[in-house]
This record gives structure tokens, C-alpha cells and sequence, in this order.
């Protein structure tokens, strides 16, 4: 499967994020492609350079990050799935409004319109305030599923969800079949 694995700036999940790169880029040819805020924020979770080094080391092709480069997702059908992950709420909201105005909506609003799957893996802070009513939406639309999230830190942040990062090539395998890998909820 040609996989194109986008990834936003929740830099906190990223070493959760990247062995999950590495398991798929092992079975499936997988593009690497960053957000504005993920190819160009460092943060104390390492520098967009390392970031960078990592996801080409990982799929051997450099990074898509910008919206001249993504493009052509769609017409050329250039992969059979989109993974978004972490998917920050700024990027919820705007997939479920229709917003492409980054290398990331941009690329699934190119790949939708081949009717292609989109998989999201959650990782927001406001995802039981803010984010939640983007969630319900694309939890509702046709194409787009989810892997499994829950609350990380339910004490501390009880708004915050997270995926179980974990299980993406299981919900990536049921999302390329059409299905909703379940319980979404964790």
C-alpha cells in the first residue's frame, strides 16, 4: 500500500509517533509529510531539523511540507491512504470546515477526492471542549476514521485526548477496507 503519513506539531506524541512511521514504512511504501508548525517549531520534544532527518531516514524520501508539493496527491492518486498523525484540534477543525490551507488539509482534501481513505490519530488538548463537536463531525463523514483515543491525563487534563498511538496499523488496516476499527473510545 502507498501510505502518506502527515504529521502536525502535537511534538509532545512524536516518540510515539515515529516507531509507528517505522512499522508501517516496513510493509508499505509510506511519504512523510509535515505541517508548517512540524517542519519549521523546535520545541524541547527536539528540533523540526531532527524531525526532518528522522521521517526521511525512516521512508528514504524527504518530507512533503508544502501545499505546491501536495498538490498533486490527488490527481495523480499518489496514495491509497492518508495517516494524520498527531492530528492537533487546529487541523480537526479545519478538515471538518472544509480549510485547506496547509500542506496538511491540503493533502486530504486533494486525496478525498478520489474517495480514498483518511485516518486520524487525535492528539489535542481541548478534544472534550473545543475539538470535540470537529471530532463528532468527522467521526460522521464518509472516508475519514479514527484510531482508538482516550483521555491521557484525565486529573490534570481533562480535556485532553489522545490516541492509543499503538494500534494505527490495526486501524489503518480496517480504514483500507472501509471499516472503523472499534471501540473508538477508549
Amino acid at each position: 500500500m502507498k501510505v502518506g503519513f502527515a504529521m502536525c506539531g502535537s511534538f509532545c506524541t512524536f516518540s510515539k509517533v515515529f516507531p509507528q512511521m517505522e512499522a508501517l514504512a516496513g510493509i508499505h511504501e509510506v511519504t512523510p509529510i509535515f505541517s508548517d508548525a512540524a517542519y519549521a517549531i523546535d520545541s524541547r520534544f527536539g528540533t523540526a531539523e531532527e524531525h526532518i532527518q528522522r521521517a526521511q531516514k525512516i521512508c528514504g524520501r524527504e518530507p512533503l511540507h508544502t501545499i505546491a508539493q501536495v498538490e498533486p496527491v490527488g490527481p495523480k492518486k499518489l496514495f491509497d491512504i492518508l495517516v494524520i498523525a498527531p492530528c492537533t484540534g487546529n487541523t480537526l477543525g479545519k478538515l471538518s470546515h472544509g480549510i485547506a490551507d496547509g500542506p496538511v488539509t491540503m493533502t486530504a482534501k486533494s486525496h478525498l477526492r478520489n474517495g480514498r481513505p483518511v485516518l486520524i490519530a487525535v492528539s489535542t488538548n481541548d478534544g472534550l471542549a473545543g475539538a470535540a463537536e470537529n471530532i463528532g463531525r468527522l467521526l460522521g463523514r464518509r472516508h475519514f476514521f479514527f484510531v482508538p483515543f482516550g483521555q491521557d491525563d484525565a486529573v490534570n487534563k481533562p480535556s485532553s485526548l489522545v490516541a492509543d498511538f499503538s494500534r494505527l496499523p490495526q486501524a489503518l488496516e480496517a480504514a483500507a477496507e472501509g471499516r472503523q476499527i472499534q471501540p473508538v473510545l477508549l
